[in-house]
């Protein structure tokens, strides 16, 4: 993994000032003369303001006094009494500090293609990652084809391989390891530490570079790799597991991995259950201690007489009962700040969706075809004084011949106006009909055209049904200043 790797330097910011601590040049003749009659020329003075200004920069965190000048001129033992009264500095390291050159921009090297015997996290699908290292004549087989080890070499990371087999339909991607890609590829020899409780872990025992870091119960590596990440480049972590055949796997794995500078494997019970405990360190000398066993609090005592004070210990418990002892233990070995938490981890499925666009064409009004109430009573009206007239012509039918002629004319006219009034209405509903039916083919035809429009694209989540991981309790405690006896 690339933060295994030794840092490298390159030019900065500092180096490229060219900043350091400039010798005042002195001449024979002026050897000859006296402290008193010498008078300083004005480079002289420019380089004592300027040697002033680089111990200003670069010694502001062992030098006290801003007033003390480091002349060269002064002889070495001016240097001395400064660094007698401010620092244990000697008068060639502050000449080393006090030079830009010392400070390069320091950097990790990443590493692009993959080499033989190198770990590749293979991507197969969104829930199934593996690992392999590569070696020639060797095949990486799943579901998804064969793929030949000689594929792998050259390529770079992150890159798409198809398989040699199934017309190339098979296919894997190809990842740089991380602890986190390490953690859901490798093998689970025990219950692991997901990479949300080991970030947390990492973030509240303040673990930086550099540092020492003492972790109980390997088992599959998985917060040992994210510890080493935040102790790189020249910390060390100390990992204990009771189980000789995981001890064994492991020592293997960081080896493979290039981690095993930065750590070390104990075959080792540190609780002392099975034989002497207690975690083999100097006392008051590790910055930060990890307890991932069914017992935690049988460690607790051993844990308090090698850890420095004021640092801070984690406790990863299943169950709230195991936290409680450990509570107890740490309050008796004098830990405080004792706080337990636990930390779930919601993922939610993201994805962008394609929706129509709603019709912008304003549709026309469809005028409504049934007839009126109105209507209807003039039809009635009409049909209602057709009926009257007939029957009064049947009751005046032995009346005079032209009161009858005169009524049978009236009967026919208004017999005409109905219908023709009937006629007139289905001719003026026909028409009404006709023109919504064209009217709505126009719109239709409008709305078709106007939903051809390019669909909008929408991001919507959903959370996933199962949450990854597992309830456990981490307990963080702060050492005392009180150094504790070892057991």
């Amino acid at each position: 993994m690339d933060f295994s790797l030794p840092h490298i330097h390159e030019e900065s910011l500092a180096t490229l000032s060219k900043i350091r601590h400039i010798n005042i040049p002195t001449k024979e003749d002026e050897k000859v003369a006296t402290t008193s009659e010498k008078e300083p020329s004005t480079d002289e003075l420019l380089i004592e303001e300027a040697n002033n200004a680089a111990a200003h920069l670069f010694l502001a965190k062992w030098n006290n006094n801003s007033k003390n000048t480091y002349n060269d001129n002064d002889g070495d033992d001016k240097m001395e009494d400064n660094k007698n009264k401010n620092s244990s500095l000697s008068a060639e390291e502050r000449r080393m500090l006090m030079n830009s050159a010392s400070y390069p921009e320091r950097s990790t090297p990443q590493t692009e293609r993959i080499t033989e015997d190198s770990l590749v996290v293979i991507f197969e699908s969104f829930d199934s990652l593996s690992f392999c290292y590569p070696k020639k004549g060797e095949i990486f087989s799943n579901r998804n084809g064969h793929f030949p080890h000689e594929d792998f070499i050259g390529k770079p990371f992150g890159c798409k391989l198809r398989s040699r087999n199934n017309q190339g339909w098979g296919y894997v991607y190809l990842l740089k390891p991380t602890p986190e890609l390490w953690s859901r590829s490798l093998n689970h020899r025990t219950q692991i530490i997901h990479f949300l409780d080991a970030s947390m872990i990492v973030f509240y025992l303040n673990i930086r570079p550099n540092m020492v870091v003492c972790e109980s119960g390997t088992g599959s590596g998985a917060l040992s790799h994210c510890i080493m990440r935040s102790v790189a480049p020249r910390g060390m972590l100390h990992t204990f597991e009771f189980n000789k055949q995981r001890a064994e796997e492991a020592t293997k794995e960081f080896a493979s991995n290039g981690v095993s500078h930065i750590s070390k494997v104990y075959h080792k019970d540190v609780c002392g259950k099975h034989g002497p405990g207690g975690f083999d360190q100097p006392q008051a000398s590790v910055d930060a201690i990890v307890l991932d066993l069914p017992e935690p609090w049988l460690a607790v005592a051993h844990a308090a007489y090698c850890i420095k004070r004021n640092a801070r210990l984690v406790s990863y418990s299943p169950c709230i009962e195991q936290a409680q002892k450990t509570i107890e233990a740490l309050k008796k070995s004098g830990f405080h700040t004792i706080k337990t938490m636990e930390f779930r981890l919601k993922e939610n499925y993201v994805d962008e969706i394609e929706y129509e666009m709603p019709p912008t064409v304003k549709r026309q009004r469809i005028e409504d075809n049934r007839v009126y109430p109105k209507e209807d009573k003039e039809i009635a009206g009409g049909i209602a004084a057709t009926a009257a007239a007939a029957t009064a012509t049947n009751d005046n039918e032995s009346g005079k011949p032209e009161e009858k002629k005169g009524a049978d004319i009236e009967m026919k006219s208004e017999t005409s106006r109905i219908t023709g009034g009937k006629e007139k209405l289905a001719t003026q509903k026909a028409e009404r009909i006709a023109e919504a039916a064209t009217s709505s083919d126009t719109t239709k035809t409008e709305v078709v055209a106007g939903s051809k429009r390019k669909p909008k694209t929408k991001l919507v989540a959903r959370p996933f049904v199962i949450m990854r991981g597992h309830t456990a309790f981490l307990t963080f405690a702060t050492a005392g200043n009180k150094l504790q006896p070892k057991l």
